[in-house]
């Protein structure tokens, strides 16, 4: 009776082939199919959170604070009605974590996700809602008083929310102020270390 190894059986050669041929099929199907469902800055695909993922900011969502609590402190605040599949608010969340640096110590900053809102017939004038005009994203500023200073649809230009802020803060007008600038996320601190420190 002569030996023959189980992988040089005829059936077993025939199923190894198989398995192999199933298996290159399936991963050209899938980086081929793969690429067309990923989601990018430009388009309306659902990929994630866009505060996280495009502004590199997710301390913005959730909102810390509701509207009302915002009005009963008489504190300004900036609300942003977005959807996470959207390419106009992805390009807007950058905009916003950019005015959430300057501002988000004095002011209220409330990103509000459109699918979030409950279906009402009404909305209280202290709910999110009563605000929301039908597209994305919109952003709506409010002074301390809680009167609405600016009511923005779609990707409005940091300079145009910045000059209302400046307004409700009393302060000086962009052309006679120095131009804020945002520190580089990369920066190397080099005060931590004096220039003549030496190694021992």
């Amino acid at each position: 009776m002569s030996f023959r190894p189980y992988f040089f059986s005829r059936s077993a050669w025939w199923r190894n082939i198989s398995v192999l041929v199933l298996s290159l099929v399936i991963t050209i199907a899938g980086l081929t199919l793969g690429n067309s469902a990923l989601a990018g800055l430009t388009d309306d695909r659902y990929d994630g959170e866009i505060f996280a993922l495009y502004a590199g900011n997710g301390s913005l969502v959730p909102p810390k604070v509701k509207l009302e609590d915002s009005f009963n402190k008489r504190k300004p605040a900036l609300m942003v009605f977005y959807t996470d599949d959207s390419s106009d608010s992805k390009q807007f969340s950058s905009v916003v974590s950019q005015l959430q640096a300057f501002y988000g110590r004095a002011a209220d900053f409330l990103p509000i996700r459109v699918d979030s809102l409950p279906i009402k017939e009404q909305y209280d004038p202290t709910e999110p809602g009563y605000y929301y005009k039908g597209f994305v994203p919109q952003t709506v500023l409010f002074d301390q008083s809680g009167k609405v200073v600016f009511d923005g649809k779609g990707n409005v230009a940091y300079e145009q929310v910045d000059d209302v802020f400046r307004t409700v803060f009393d302060l000086l007008p962009r052309s006679e102020s120095t131009t804020l600038k945002r520190r580089s996320v990369n920066e190397v601190n080099t005060e931590l270390v004096p220039p003549t420190a030496k190694k021992k």
